[in-house]
């Protein structure tokens, strides 16, 4: 156990791979307080609390040069994220799949597009069901590589896949252009948002604004933030005790700091899904998935590429189980267990940037409605 913490400590440029319950992919004992040893820092100067990896300050929110972030985009996208006209049923928006509510995705296994029936969460049952769990858009801004497969490129080109897909939305791109062109708002709102366009309503466009919103769903301000940026009381001693656990048992390696993700793909369990082997067709892909955020965490269950994992402490069980039968690692502690939880359940959660939902849409479209939650 000495010689894996020793490791950790070590660490200086963490490499990302693995998936969410890599959390407990190595996990160390950890009796009594924790001794969190300030690292060598890491590419800026870091002058805060003590942490058990090298320091990366919240990366910038990036965007194309072709797509720069505007206030008249990032309203035109919200309208279009929450507004049914994209479906063909005229009842599912982005935000069926992708709720504020439910840790922008659905709380659903696997999400349930055109003719379901009943709202957002579960409980939301209809003939055309997805294959995968909605991946949360937290964070999306920072990803080069979207859909659990990876198969997009960028969020533009990820933008538009949804409406395209008969179970999910179901209307073709151009065809929602020309329902568009139809309402003299949405005209006003694109030509605010693309003056320079000569087309100012089309599918490119239309991609152009939802992914603007996108970049907007950034989480950044969450205790851990706080604490890195120097307020030492941000975080709790268990929280801190879970923070070192998270770092000797090797789950930074997968989920880096300050994003607590990484753009990799992992295997967790048999499963008839191929998930990146359909994208680059090279066999050590088959049935990996690409590696979750750890942010805000607590809300964007069920777990894994299939929902099949209801609640975190759940998926922590499973992946302690799995590696001690492999002889890859002791089982966690009720110590450790706890202090785990409570790192990732507090420390990483802020929704302050999460989109504004707006009371109606310029079609005149009834917002998809979402269902009862209990926020925790």
């Amino acid at each position: 156990m000495k010689h894996r913490a020793a490791r950790a400590r070590a660490l200086v440029s963490p490499t990302w791979a693995g998936t969410l319950v890599l959390v407990v992919a190595a996990a160390s004992s950890c009796a009594g307080e924790p001794e969190i040893q300030k690292q060598k820092p890491g590419p800026e100067p870091y002058s805060g609390p003590p942490i058990p990896w090298a320091y990366s300050a919240f990366p910038d929110t990036p965007a194309p040069a072709d797509n720069p972030i505007t206030p008249a985009k990032v309203k035109l996208g919200t309208a279009l994220f929450y507004d049914p006209i994209l479906s063909s049923d005229g009842k599912v928006a982005c935000a069926t799949c992708h709720s504020e509510q439910w840790g922008m995705s659905d709380g659903l296994s696997v999400s349930v597009g055109v003719d379901g029936t009943g709202p957002t969460g579960p409980g939301r049952t209809g003939p055309n069901m997805t294959t995968r769990n909605a991946p949360t858009l937290w964070n999306a801004a920072f990803r080069t590589e979207l859909f659990l497969d990876g198969r997009s490129p960028s969020l533009e080109d990820q933008a538009l896949k949804p409406l395209m897909q008969p179970k999910e939305m179901n209307r073709p791109p151009e065809e929602v252009a020309t329902a568009l062109r139809a309402i003299p708002e949405y005209v006003a709102m694109f030509q605010a948002a693309f003056p320079d366009e000569a087309t100012s309503i089309s599918p490119k466009t239309i991609a152009m604004a939802i992914s603007t919103l996108e970049r907007t769903v950034v989480s950044k301000q969450a205790p851990y933030d706080h604490y890195v940026r120097g307020d030492a009381g941000a975080l709790g001693d268990q929280e801190k005790a879970g923070m070192q656990v998270f770092a000797d048992a090797g789950c930074a390696d997968c989920h880096a700091p300050p994003l607590f993700e990484s753009i990799r793909y992992a295997k967790r369990f048999d499963s008839a899904d191929d998930g990146r082997f359909t994208i680059t067709h090279v066999e050590a892909d088959r049935g990996a998935f690409r590696v979750p955020t750890l942010r805000n965490l607590r809300e964007t269950g069920p777990y894994f590429h299939d929902g099949s994992v209801a609640s975190m402490e759940d998926a922590i069980a499973l992946e302690v189980d799995r590696q001690v039968a492999l002889g890859r690692s002791p089982a966690l502690s009720d110590e450790q267990r706890l202090a785990l939880d409570k790192f990732l359940k507090s420390s990483l959660m802020d929704r302050s940037e999460e989109p504004y939902r707006p009371a109606t849409v310029p079609s005149g479209l009834e917002i998809p409605p979402d269902g009862f939650r209990i926020p925790r």
